[in-house]
């Protein structure tokens, strides 16, 4: 299995207005490329899910990988009542500061999942930084959560579990990981994924803290209550999604599929300026596209960065 041989290791400091203190995220980078690229991961995971495509990009790029706000080795400050510590506005503004912290003011962005919902948000807060965006397996938030139906509920059940009041899910995951773990990976769309051991023992043991399952929980309160009403905002202002270039990626056996009848690049063009070189397609896998289907991913990476 690649390795991060040769990626140094960061904790960047980052300042969060609303917190009004410093935080630290962890980064790893390399490669001396004047191009950039950072690639953000979904839950429940960290920046290893892009071990086998970052030692790749790093050849020819300066590639860094981070882990999210509340994930990993990262800080994970305690929520609140507004959850607004989770917001992916506070997120993205971590992750452009990272960007910034190692001297780069545009570079490329890719996202999966919790990652991609991240990556949303900064290209609609700071879309002068982009030179492009790739988000990976989602739709966007507030048009999910507003197209409910049993079929959603049912194959994304963890996003109405993980969001009731604390320390519920907190104390049920953290007296049952085993349990929730085997629930987790027996969801039709994870199927297709083969973590070696190394992999699961990396996820497991970030994620069953106290201090992650808690920070996890408030990602996805944040995601169903502050983010909505950031997302409402935006849509009520007019702005739209404006970045040089865009890709989107899906799996055919996961939950996206289904959305616009599997039309998954059209419902988001609705989300961008007319301007916007949107393009994507849906690979042959279920959701941990960066690990189940590698090579495609870093194909469509390398075709975003060269335009």
């Amino acid at each position: 299995m690649p390795s991060f041989e040769g990626f140094e290791e960061h904790l960047v400091p980052v300042q969060s207005k609303l917190l009004g203190k410093e935080l630290q995220i962890y980064a790893r980078k390399k490669g001396d490329g004047k191009r950039a690229v950072l690639l953000l991961h979904g839950y429940p995971q960290t920046h290893h899910i892009w071990h086998k495509i970052a030692p790749q990009l790093a050849k020819k790029y300066t590639v860094i990988l981070t882990d999210l706000r509340g994930y990993g080795k990262s800080s994970k400050p305690p929520g609140s009542d507004s959850h607004e510590e989770y917001s992916k506005r506070e997120m993205a503004s971590d992750q452009l500061q990272v960007m910034q912290h190692f001297g780069f003011d545009k570079f490329t962005l890719i996202g999966h999942d919790r990652g991609a919902r991240v990556s949303h948000r900064l290209a609609l807060d700071y879309p002068q930084h982009l030179e492009g965006v790739m988000l990976l397996d989602i739709a966007p938030t507030l048009y999910m959560y507003e197209n409910t139906d049993m079929a959603f509920a049912n194959g994304y059940w963890h996003w109405f579990f993980l969001i009731q009041d604390a320390p519920g899910p907190e104390n049920t995951m953290f007296a049952a990981p085993e349990e929730f773990w085997a629930i987790m990976g027996t969801r039709p769309s994870h199927k297709g994924v083969k973590w070696s051991e190394e992999d699961v023992d990396i996820y497991k043991n970030s994620l069953f803290t106290r201090e992650c399952l808690h920070a996890s929980c408030e990602d996805y309160r944040a995601a169903a209550s502050i983010d909505l009403e950031h997302d409402r905002a935006t849509r009520s202002s007019g702005q739209k999604l404006k970045v040089p270039n865009m890709t989107i990626l899906w799996g055919k056996k996961g939950m996206i599929q289904t959305y616009n009848k599997g039309d998954v690049v059209s419902l988001w063009k609705e989300w961008c300026e007319d301007g916007v070189k949107i393009s994507g397609r849906a690979l042959d896998g279920g959701h941990y596209l960066p690990e189940e289907r590698d090579e495609d991913v870093l194909q469509e990476i390398r075709a975003l960065i060269e335009g």
